[in-house]
């Protein structure tokens, strides 16, 4: 990390750098939002982080007006917004943001596994994500064992075959992302999740998408409970 803005620490751009170098990358506004928005998803950049034209532009080798268009469209996503004579921040929040994300949770991540038809189905993502958090778990590294929690749920509505569902869905967890930084042990939110996250891998490898859609149903509604509680704790703190 190098260094504080507003008391938060700012992330080191190197590695927006070599993004920037991959051969899949280009520099089109479309790309240059796709790795903003992989890198929020990562929790690279947390709520309430201003975004440096200058720094992002230079690490990323584009000009400042691609930049702004993957900033306008990342604003159209939720992920930043734009304050008057201050810059772009990444932003926070608030509890309404939170219910409506779990609410479109709910719909689509259960809807894909009850539309799921007749087994075996495809689980190497599932399985992936699912082993990544755990090994996250073992090496104490929360931050990777958050992301894998939401590679896990990108998987699951991925079984679902439809490419709006998986755009919609990488959007909507993006924006969860920026919800975990609220909880102030994040071991101890994720830790029980890795355990829940393998039992409903484990329901669709014996083939029981019904029995995985209602364990994931309950654990929904749990993650949005803890989250709201840990919104409204910070609030009362204020």
């Amino acid at each position: 990390m190098a260094g504080t803005a507003g008391g938060r620490t700012s992330p080191d751009l190197s590695e927006l750098a070599a993004d920037s170098a991959s051969p899949t990358r280009s520099g089109t506004a479309e790309r240059v939002a796709a790795i903003l928005r992989d890198r929020i998803t990562e929790g690279y950049f947390p709520p309430g982080s201003r975004l440096s034209e200058e720094s992002i532009s230079g690490a990323l080798a584009v000009s400042r007006n691609t930049l702004r268009e993957a900033f306008r469209l990342l604003s159209h996503e939720r992920l930043l917004e734009h304050r008057l004579n201050k810059g772009v921040f990444v932003r926070v929040l608030a509890v309404d943001d939170l219910v409506d994300i779990y609410r479109v949770r709910l719909l689509v991540e259960c809807a894909a596994l009850r539309t799921l038809g007749e087994p075996p189905y495809d689980l190497t993502a599932v399985e992936a994500a699912v082993s990544t958090g755990e090994r996250a778990a073992l090496a104490d590294d929360w931050a990777v064992c958050s992301t894998a929690n939401i590679r896990f749920h990108q998987a699951l509505t991925g079984l679902a075959n439809s490419l709006r569902t998986d755009e919609l869905m990488r959007n909507v967890l993006a924006e969860l992302r920026l919800a975990f930084h609220v909880m102030a042990d994040p071991r101890r939110f994720h830790e029980p999740y890795l355990t829940r996250n393998r039992e409903i891998a484990d329901r669709l490898a014996q083939g029981d998408a019904a029995g995985a859609e209602r364990m994931l149903a309950f654990y929904l509604e749990d993650s949005r409970r803890q989250l709201t509680e840990a919104y409204a704790e910070r609030l009362t703190a204020r």
